[in-house]
């Protein structure tokens, strides 16, 4: 589990880096609500989601397994694992982009309108749910559970580093493996790129099945989709678009959601607390394991709400500062309920307090406001 939590920790620290760099460097104004809902989009619920897809595949491999994988040499099953899974993903992310139903899990992640390493890490809450079928094959032939995740956090790492602004060509191994090149492709919604480069690591899976498009200099990449969906809030991205489907219409406009503050608040000042939210997540996983029942649906419970406070903070509601102050209280009150009053939790609190305090006090006499579309 520490492992897991510096591998989290350094996500967010080469996060931070690019858009400094890309800040800095290439002189770019960076999409703070935009990075924020990447951070927060469903991070907490898709983690949970993870662990299903886990347990289903343990499952599976418990009852129903061949078992013929796990007689091999330990390198032979590490050499199968990593190109089978690959295989496995390749089809999973292809056919997300051709049926509505998983197109609409998947459209999360591509309605980002900004290519960088916070767009990696922007998933659906029920990505994990959906990604379960297609690997099933590996269970059935008895690929052990704990190669089937130490592969897969292997090759989703190799997934966020091709998310990177940084890197432009990658040399040969342009011919080997999906590269940030080949990745920016995927993510244009130009017709020449779309649904293009499915491929997760390895380069040679659209090459042979028909789906690769080298990227092209004549071309200028428009990122996102064609009709976003219209709101910052995690908990409609992840719903509307499967009630559109469901429905086959296109749900109601967002209306009335609250009162609009007479004072806005700038956009990097709620990103601190957006940066807070995804802390905390990381804490959360390092000590999910040490964590009884109680405690950790408590902890999981402020995370997940604080991630649609801070979409009411964009919007500039009332409840969204009510609820983010609040949130902060009740964070301090679960450290000093469980004792956790020291070490980072307890920095991380404290300015939690701060932010929400500030966030409260800044606020003028609100003014009624009508949403078409955002919050």
């Amino acid at each position: 589990m520490i492992n897991l939590f510096l591998g989290i920790l350094l996500l967010l620290v080469l996060v931070i880096a690019e858009l400094l760099y890309l800040h800095f460097v290439e002189k770019e104004e960076i999409p703070w609500r935009e990075v924020i809902f990447n951070l927060n989009s469903g991070h907490i619920m898709t983690w949970v989601c993870r662990g299903l897809e886990i347990a289903g595949f343990d499952y599976v491999l418990r009852h129903w397994s061949s078992g013929w994988v796990g007689q091999w040499p330990v390198a032979a099953q590490w050499i199968f694992t990593l190109v089978a899974w690959d295989l496995c993903f390749y089809w999973m992310h292809r056919l997300h982009h051709k049926y509505p139903l998983l197109w609409a899990v998947h459209v999360v992640h591509h309605e980002g309108e900004h290519f960088s390493l916070s767009l990696g890490i922007r998933n659906s809450w029920y990505s994990s749910l959906t990604s379960l079928p297609f690997f099933v094959p590996l269970a059935l032939l008895g690929v052990p559970t704990e190669q089937f995740v130490l592969i897969g956090a292997l090759h989703y790492f190799v997934q966020f580093y091709n998310h990177n602004r940084v890197v432009k060509k990658s040399g040969w191994l342009e011919h080997v493996f999906v590269t940030p090149s080949h990745h920016r492709v995927h993510h244009a919604s130009n017709p020449e790129y779309r649904d293009r480069n499915c491929g997760g690591t390895f380069a040679m899976w659209d090459r042979w099945f028909g789906t690769f498009q080298e990227e092209r200099g004549d071309i200028e990449i428009r990122y996102g989709v064609a009709q976003r969906t219209p709101t910052d809030n995690p908990f409609w991205a992840n719903h509307l678009p499967i009630l559109k489907y469901a429905l086959r219409v296109q749900p109601p406009a967002l209306r009335r959601l609250g009162t609009r503050d007479g004072r806005p608040l700038s956009d990097p000042f709620i990103s601190l607390g957006g940066f807070l939210t995804f802390a905390f997540l990381i804490y959360y996983i390092s000590q999910q394991q040490a964590l009884t029942a109680g405690p950790e649906f408590a902890l999981f419970s402020i995370i997940l709400l604080s991630t649609l406070a801070i979409a009411g903070l964009y919007g500039g509601f009332t409840w969204g500062r009510w609820s983010w102050l609040i949130l902060a209280v009740c964070m301090a009150a679960f450290g000093a309920l469980h004792g956790v009053t020291h070490g980072i939790f307890a920095l991380l609190t404290v300015l939690f307090l701060i932010h929400g305090t500030l966030t409260f006090w800044s606020a003028r006499r609100p003014a009624p406001y009508a949403l078409p579309g955002s919050g």
